[in-house]
């Protein structure tokens, strides 16, 4: 089969679009024809490589995946071949005590597709049963995949983790990004009022398509300011956030009296300061998170069925095209997803 191998960390000249043996599926999965593999900025992690990080060379990156099922094992049950499915990105156990709660991302055995093992950026992929979820009929292969991980981190961040109530305020921060768009659709599933804020205009205008009932364009004033001429000294109850460095101390600017920050990313830096006066005195939160479970998984994929969470796409480009879809990623030149089609 072909697909993109990682084979050493750098820049998009080592994603290596090859020939390589077709996966062998163990016991308990199914081997998947993957239709579309939305890329996500794990990606563009992965092929940089971070320092510590528990990324597997050579790999074949992509976590976002669709497809039609090939062939199941024996003991699998519920699916069979030629099946449309949308796959749950994530890896775990499904059995201690984490999983059993539904807090599949604090199992020990976690693990996500593409990183700690192969992905989906290939013509097939070899998955567990207990990944795969009937694709709804309405869902193209390209938005199946492009509402599945980006979906599943806005979901736990705004739902499980910062528990976002109808009425509340939400500051989303790059609202025409894959995650942050996703977060306005989730956000206003809820019935929250959504704050977004994006670099440009055409990425404002995109937020204000899907949702958000106010923009700030960061690039050309201050957010904080911003935030504070919609809801007042109040501040915000939740601000989603996936920067980090400068833009999450500012954050914690913008959170009002109980207000709640959460966060699943550091793409600008991972130090920043904190105010601890204000911390604990205003009785805020400060709320990591990673992916999401198989359980909130379920949620997102029947909500999709509903057409309540329908994915932005950006572009879809030809396996051949990888490179310029890492460069998009990068250059931040993109609303929404990135999906490519083996």
């Amino acid at each position: 089969m072909r697909a993109v191998v990682v084979r050493e960390h750098g820049g998009p000249e080592v994603l290596n679009l090859e020939e390589v043996a077709d996966p062998s599926p163990s016991p308990g999965q199914a081997l998947v024809r993957v239709r579309a593999c939305a890329l996500n900025h794990l990606d563009v992690w992965h092929r940089r490589g971070i320092p510590g990080a528990p990324f597997l060379l050579p790999c074949i990156t992509g976590a976002d995946i669709a497809g039609d099922i090939v062939s199941v094992g024996g003991d699998v049950t519920g699916f069979a071949p030629g099946d449309a499915v949308m796959i749950l990105p994530t890896l775990s156990c499904g059995v201690c005590e984490r999983c059993e709660r539904d807090e599949d991302p604090l199992c020990r055995s976690f693990g996500i597709l593409g990183e700690t093992c192969d992905g989906g950026l290939a013509e097939l992929v070899a998955v567990p049963a207990r990944n795969l979820f009937k694709k709804p009929e309405r869902l193209t292969y390209e938005q199946a995949a492009a509402g599945s991980l980006s979906t599943l981190t806005a979901w736990h961040m705004l739902v499980t983790r910062a528990q976002l109530r109808a009425g509340e305020t939400v500051l989303i921060h790059g609202g025409a990004s894959g995650v942050g768009s996703a977060a306005i659709r989730i956000a206003k599933h809820l019935g929250a009022t959504v704050i977004a804020t994006a670099s440009t205009a055409e990425k404002l205008e995109a937020a204000r398509s899907i949702g958000a009932d106010h923009l700030i364009n960061y690039a050309k004033e201050d957010f904080v300011q911003g935030t504070r001429a919609v809801v007042g000294k109040a501040g915000v109850d939740v601000v989603f956030e996936h920067v980090g460095g400068e833009v999450f101390e500012r954050s914690l600017r913008c959170l009002g009296w109980g207000g709640r920050l959460v966060t699943c990313g550091a793409t600008t830096g991972v130090d920043a300061k904190v105010n601890l006066r204000h911390l604990f005195f205003k009785g805020q939160s400060i709320l990591g998170s990673t992916m999401g479970s198989r359980a909130e998984f379920a949620e997102i994929v029947r909500l999709h069925a509903d057409g309540v969470l329908d994915p932005l796409i950006d572009r879809v480009l030809p396996l051949e095209e990888i490179a310029q879809g890492h460069e998009a990623l990068e250059t931040r030149a993109v609303i929404g997803k990135v999906v490519m089609n083996p």
